[in-house]
C-alpha cells in the first residue's frame, strides 16, 4: 500500500474511533477495492456511517474522502491489468450509471488538470517548441492517438515536425537519429508507463535537445528525462484509459505556439483554403433556411 497513506493512518491511529479503526484495518487489507468504493459502499461494507467514512479521510489529512480515493487509484493504476480494471467498474457501476459517471469523471479530470499543471512548466515547453529547429512527437499504446493528433496540428505551424513510430526500439532511434541541439521531442505516457518512450525521452536528452513530456506525475519515468514536464490526469474508466485532461492540455499548447507563431501559421492557413478549394478537398454544405 502506499508508503505515505500507511503513514498516515498509522501517525493519526490513536485518535481513531471504534468506526475509524475498522476502516483503517479494511482498507489496508483491501486497498485495490477501496480505491473504487463510494463512500457510502465503504461504509455498508465496514459497518460504519457514511460520513464515519468522510471524517476518517480528513482525519488522516486528506481534503474529503475524493483524495484519499484519488490517492489509492494512482498508487495501484501499475498494477491493475485490463481484465481487473473491468471487473472494478462492473462491480461498483450500475450499467445505467456508466454514461453520467464517465462524463463526471472526464469533467473531473481536466478541473484535477487545470489544478495540476504548472504554468511555468507549459510557457516554457511553449518557448522551446516555438524556437526548435525539428519537432518530434512520440506516444505509444493508448497515448499513440494523443501524439498523432498532437503531430498534426504542430505540422500546420512548423515545416519540420515528424511522428516516432513507437514499433521497436531500434527504430525508434534511427527516427531520431539526426536529433541534436536546437530541436525538440514531446514524449507522451501515462499507465502504464512505456519504457520505450521513456528511452526515446532519454536518448535525445543525451543529444541535447529539448524535451517536454506530457504524463500525470513526478515520479514517471519520462519527468527524470525532460526539462519541462506537463502534469494532466489521467483516470482509469473501465479499462479504457481517460485521456481528457492531456487533450485538453494539448490543444491549450497548440494555439499558444500557434499565437506566438500567428504570421507563419495564418500564411499557411491561407495557402492550404486555396488548395482545398481548388482540389475540392472539402465537401461544402448549404445552409438552407427553415422556409425553404
Amino acid at each position: 500500500m502506499n508508503i505515505q497513506l500507511t503513514d498516515r493512518i498509522k501517525q493519526n491511529a490513536r485518535s481513531f474511533s471504534k468506526g475509524q479503526r475498522l476502516i483503517a484495518r479494511y482498507i489496508e487489507e483491501h486497498y485495490d477495492k477501496v480505491a473504487f468504493m463510494t463512500a457510502s459502499k465503504l461504509g455498508a461494507v465496514v459497518g460504519v456511517s457514511e460520513s464515519t467514512v468522510v471524517r476518517f479521510a480528513t482525519e488522516i489529512g486528506y481534503s474529503g474522502y475524493p483524495a484519499l480515493q484519488q490517492a489509492m487509484q494512482e498508487m495501484i493504476r501499475n498494477r491493475l491489468t485490463s481484465v481487473q480494471r473491468l471487473e472494478i467498474t462492473s462491480a461498483n457501476t450500475p450499467l445505467e450509471r456508466l454514461l453520467d459517471a464517465s462524463l463526471e469523471q472526464d469533467i473531473d479530470i481536466i478541473r484535477r488538470t487545470k489544478e495540476t499543471v504548472s504554468h511555468e512548466a507549459f510557457y516554457q515547453a511553449a518557448s522551446a517548441l516555438v524556437g526548435a529547429k525539428r519537432v518530434y512527437v512520440i506516444g505509444a499504446g493508448s497515448s499513440l492517438a494523443l501524439a498523432t493528433f498532437l503531430a498534426h496540428y504542430l505540422s500546420l505551424i512548423f515545416d519540420s515536425v515528424q511522428l516516432i513510430s513507437a514499433t521497436s526500439e531500434a527504430q525508434i532511434l534511427q527516427q531520431l537519429v539526426h536529433i541534436g541541439k536546437g530541436d525538440a521531442l514531446i514524449g507522451i505516457s501515462f499507465p502504464r508507463y512505456s519504457k520505450k518512450a521513456a528511452k526515446a525521452l532519454r536518448y535525445a536528452s543525451d543529444r541535447g535537445a529539448s524535451v517536454i513530456a506530457i504524463t500525470d506525475s513526478t515520479l514517471s519515468p519520462l519527468a527524470s528525462c525532460a526539462q519541462q514536464v506537463l502534469l494532466a490526469k489521467s483516470d482509469m474508466v473501465s479499462f479504457v484509459d481517460s485521456l481528457v485532461g492531456p487533450l485538453a492540455l494539448i490543444n491549450a499548447l497548440i494555439v499558444t505556439v500557434a499565437i506566438q507563431k500567428k504570421e507563419e501559421v495564418s500564411k499557411t492557413l491561407c495557402d492550404l483554403e486555396n488548395i482545398w478549394d481548388e482540389y475540392g478537398v472539402y465537401e461544402k454544405v448549404e445552409n438552407k433556411s427553415d422556409d425553404a
